[in-house]
């Protein structure tokens, strides 16, 4: 009976307390002054978890610029230096530097907005995809292996090479694709066939 007398107390005194945070004569606690009571030196793991690790203690020093409701001196100074130039100037030149204003951030928003459009644009350019993987192996497939060429030879081509050429190798009728002959007294170097037409090897000149 005690605990329970004890709870129903409590809980009164709760209720009573929302019902005046709750009035509209209350004052919001956001606009009320904070007093320090307590200050001390040591690392407060409290205050780090509120202030998620900004501030460690709540000494003499840091308090003046946590709880400070003023501005500093000098920029109070500045501050009423500048309403008072505001107040020199008439409404007309006041007008006319307000328009002259919005139209440099105007512009400068522009510039920021375009350079940003560029930049995104760019970024698409580069990340977008210019060649298609499968054209390009199947012509790395017909310049490697004469992979999908025509049987067919050009129409007026010779059957056979000049045998007084040096190196010269017979043509396959019929051959498909690309062959390469080997030359005579170069083994390492190979002579390409390309459609039933020898090419000339490198540093040979071609007849006239």
């Amino acid at each position: 009976p005690s605990v329970l007398d004890s709870f129903a107390l409590l809980s009164g005194q709760l209720n009573t307390l929302n019902k005046v945070l709750k009035h509209e004569k209350t004052p919001l606690l956001r606009n009320q002054v904070i007093i320090p009571l307590v200050l001390s030196p040591d690392r407060d793991e409290e205050i780090m978890r509120q202030t998620e690790g900004r501030v460690p203690v709540f000494s003499h020093e840091v308090v003046p610029d946590h709880l400070r409701t003023k501005p500093d001196p000098e920029v109070e100074e500045q501050e009423k230096q500048l309403i008072t130039d505001a107040a020199r100037i008439s409404p007309d030149v006041a007008q006319k530097q307000i328009q002259s204003l919005n139209k440099m951030c105007s512009n400068l928003l522009e510039k920021i907005s375009k350079e940003e459009r560029e930049s995104e644009s760019g970024g698409l350019r580069q990340n977008k995809q210019t060649f298609n993987p499968a054209d390009t192996n199947a012509l790395v497939a017909a310049v490697a292996f004469g992979k999908g060429l025509s049987n067919r030879r050009p129409p007026g081509s010779g059957a056979s090479v000049q045998s007084g050429q040096p190196g010269a190798g017979a043509i396959i009728a019929g051959a498909s694709g690309m062959q390469q002959v080997p030359m005579t007294g170069a083994p390492a170097q190979q002579q390409p066939m390309l459609a039933g037409v020898q090419m000339a090897p490198a540093g040979q000149p071609g007849k006239k």
